[in-house]
């Protein structure tokens, strides 16, 4: 009896042990890289900034630079982005890097779309708060 008890027991020991980081793995937020780039900076002292900007329908920029490189993030529509490397859409979930060289940039969709932009400029430039909203003409 004793011996079904402890093989019982080293059984049950087994499985809770097992449980457990299973039920760990459960609990772990998922994660997924969407980019990775190496950046070499133009100064040392940088301001980090994260900028929601919606284009409403129909909404196209002028052909335009940003002073700071930095990942753009779709939320939701779709942008096209037309720059030296050519012409590409960007759907909501996709990630594209913008590299301050002169480019365009147009709502490809029917409804509103907006974007988080990443932006890393020198220190030296105006700080820009709040929420940025982009009229058309």
């Amino acid at each position: 009896m004793n011996i079904q008890i402890t093989r019982l027991a080293i059984v049950l020991l087994s499985v809770l042990m097992m449980a457990g980081p299973l039920q760990a793995e459960k609990l772990l937020p998922s994660q997924e890289v969407l980019l990775a780039k190496p950046v070499t900076l133009a100064a040392n002292q940088i301001v980090a900034r994260v900028i929601r900007i919606e284009f409403p329908v129909g909404f196209k920029t002028p052909k335009h630079i940003h002073e700071g490189p930095g990942p753009r993030y779709v939320l939701m529509g779709k942008v096209k982005i037309v720059d030296k490397d050519g012409e590409r859409v960007y759907h909501p979930g996709e990630v594209f890097w913008e590299t301050g060289e002169p480019m365009l940039a147009e709502n490809a969709a029917d409804t509103e779309t907006v974007l988080l932009i990443f932006e890393m400029t020198p220190q030296k430039t105006q700080e820009r708060t709040g929420r940025i909203v982009i009229q058309p003409k």
